[in-house]
This record gives structure tokens, sequence and C-alpha cells, in this order.
């Protein structure tokens, strides 16, 4: 029993000794080379392989060391774009503002500008199977991405990323859009039609051109007729017909319009 003991004090402690060699061997700086694009690379090898910590430094000792060359501003935008693959978005936002304001006439202030505005993006609620819906969850990161994209896209219209950026647009919209349609269900379950026709009004000013517009549009003939207000229920189903011409939509307003 002694034996089996000390033996396992041996490994124990040997495993202790590997981990502490392991931490020290990680905590230690890579070998710089003399070049600073080499470096850059090696930073870049890094990053690929998820080493964070070693393309921070790398990245890092290409921005303190190479101050006056060129490759020391790709740094910066790599150290930003570090903290992104860490999902650390504030911290790279911070970094690619901090670019833009140092930088603003540099060939990737687009890029930088793009990738700040993602940064929201990237922080949408997701779908996760094991918590409520996105459209239940708060819209405030939803709301900032949008802005971001549109102030992107209205500054660098000429930018190679202005097409990826108005995809997202469209898919913030829709989001935002799928909410408010989903508070406006809430309050119709509790018969606060009001709530219901304001929240509505608001998806279809804001967020026209949707895929939720029609769903909106008959659920807002139906808070008006709940409000026994027979003339804007009738708008409604025409503004179905002028909103969403030639469609199984607009055919159905006809009919419950009896045209």
């Amino acid at each position: 029993m002694r034996f089996l003991r000390a033996v396992c004090l041996t490994a124990l402690l040997c495993n202790a000794a590997g981990c502490a060699a392991l931490s020290a061997g990680q905590a230690g700086d890579p070998d710089f080379a003399s070049a600073a694009e080499t470096n850059l690379q090696l930073g870049d090898e890094a990053l690929e392989r998820k080493d964070f910590l070693q393309a921070e430094r790398y990245y890092e000792h290409v921005r303190t060391k190479f101050p006056y060359l060129e490759v020391a501003n790709e740094a910066e935008l790599k150290l930003a774009d570090l903290d992104f693959a860490q999902e650390r978005f504030a911290e790279a936002r911070e970094k690619f503002q901090s670019f833009i304001k140092l930088h603003p006439t540099h060939p990737k202030v687009d890029y930088a500008a793009y990738r700040g505005a993602l940064t929201h993006f990237a922080d949408i609620p997701s779908d996760f199977f094991l918590l409520p819906p996105s459209t239940e969850k708060d819209q405030t990161e939803v709301v900032a991405a949008l802005a971001a994209l549109n102030d992107f896209v209205r500054q660098y219209p000429n930018s190679q990323y202005v097409s990826e950026a108005k995809e997202k647009v469209e898919q913030t919209r829709l989001r935002l859009a799928n909410h408010e349609l989903y508070v406006a269900n809430f309050y119709a379950h509790r018969k606060r039609w009001k709530a219901v026709a304001q929240r509505l009004e608001g998806l279809l000013k804001n967020y026209p051109g949707t895929p939720a517009e029609e769903e909106a549009l008959f659920d807002l003939h139906e808070a008006y007729v709940q409000l026994n207000e027979p003339e804007l229920a009738k708008q409604t189903l025409q503004r179905v017909i002028e909103r969403l011409p030639g469609t199984s939509a607009a055919e159905r307003a006809r009919r419950m319009m009896g045209s």
C-alpha cells in the first residue's frame, strides 16, 4: 500500500511538473524573426491554429518594434481580428475604431469599419436550442448591428464589403421585424388590440419589404376589426394589395374586401 501511494504521489508530482513546464513554455516569448513581415506571418500561423497568445505576441512585437513600417498598421488590424476571433467583441470594436481614427486614409480603413460593424452582428443572441428563441431575447445588439451596418454602407459605398454588409442589413431588419411580430402576438393573446396595432404599424413603417410584412398586415387588419375600426381594417387590406401586388396575399385581401 505504501509503495502504491508512493507511485501515485510520484505520478502526481510529475504531472504537476509537466503542466508547470508547459505553462512556462507557453508563457515565454516566441523566437522572433529579424524581419517584421516574417513575424506577421508567424502570427498569422499561430492564429490559424488558434494559439491566440502566441499570435498576440507576434503582432505586438511587430507593432511596437517596427512602428514606422506599414506592416505595423497591419499588425494593429490583426490584433483587432485576434480579439474578434476570441469573441471579445467590445475589445475588437475599440481597436477597429482606433485604427479608423489613427489611419483615416489607409487603404484598409473600410475593412476596419466593416469589421467594427460586424462586432455587433456577431454578438447577436443565437437560437441555441436550450434557450428561448432569439425573437424573445433582448434586441439591443441587433439594433446596434443594423445602425452600424447602415453607417458602413453609407460611408463606404464603393467598398468591396458593401454587398456582404447589405445582406446582413436585411438579416437584421428581418430579425427586428420578427421580434415586433412576437411582441404583437404577445399583446394579441391578451386582447390588447391597441398595443397590437401600434407594434404592427411600427413594423410596417420601420422594416418594409421583409418576409414578415404579409403576416403583419393581416394581423393588423384583425387588430382593427377587434378595435371596431372598419375603415382602418379596409385600408389595411388595400395596403396588402398595394404592397404585395401579384401575390396570393393580394388575392386573399381582394376576397376579404368582397371584390
